[in-house]
């Protein structure tokens, strides 16, 4: 199975990072790092480069679509928007991270469906006509979108235990060695203390 993950200029690159150690150890998968046109691609920070392997016409048809997000995802991007919809239509899993969301959103492929995305922009998923949720992963049909950033860690081996079994996934998280014991229970706004999430709400 092919996987393409997308790239454009301004993602974030643990969007894209966690579903590939999660998802390119699949059996018999192939992934592509896709974009509009092959070369490096420029994170949300400027500071770091991935390079696209593959042009949105080289690849027409993956059976996994991830859609990662950044801080400004381009909605009124033409050519990526116009790939989604092409991909969507032959992939058997159509995945975002975070912002991801919006871009499946405004690529017309969530209305009327459950969705998440990073907390500061769950309410513009309205906009697409998707019903927000505040989980950190949901599916819905071949739809499976994840929360911010580190959620799409989750996200794969979710999606790797739908495909390969739950033995598979679990392999994966081992082998990744995936057992976060963070510093601090901050990781949600309704844990976070209420001057930070102040802070970022007004911030945005």
């Amino acid at each position: 199975m092919q996987i393409a993950i997308l790239l454009y200029e301004g993602f974030t690159a643990l969007d894209a990072i966690g579903p590939y150690q999660t998802l390119s150890p699949l059996p018999d998968a192939e992934t592509v790092f896709v974009a509009e046109r092959p070369g490096p691609v420029r994170d949300d920070n400027g500071t770091l480069t991935m390079g696209a392997t593959a042009s949105y016409a080289d690849v027409p048809a993956p059976g996994i679509v991830v859609v990662p997000g950044g801080p400004e995802p381009d909605l009124e991007n033409g050519p990526l928007l116009e790939w989604l919809r092409a991909a969507d239509a032959t992939s058997v899993w159509t995945v975002s991270v975070c912002t991801g969301s919006l871009l499946l959103g405004a690529a017309g492929l969530l209305r009327g469906r459950r969705a998440t995305s990073h907390w500061l922009a769950l309410d513009q998923l309205r906009t697409f006509g998707a019903e927000p949720t505040g989980e950190r992963v949901v599916f819905d049909e071949k739809y499976v979108t994840a929360a911010g950033v580190s959620s799409g860690i989750d996200m794969g081996l979710a999606l790797a235990g739908r495909i390969a079994g739950d033995a598979f996934a679990q392999g994966v998280q081992l082998m990744i060695e995936y057992d976060p014991v963070p510093p601090y229970d901050a990781g949600s706004p309704e844990k976070a203390p209420a001057e930070v999430v102040r802070k970022f709400r007004q911030a945005g």
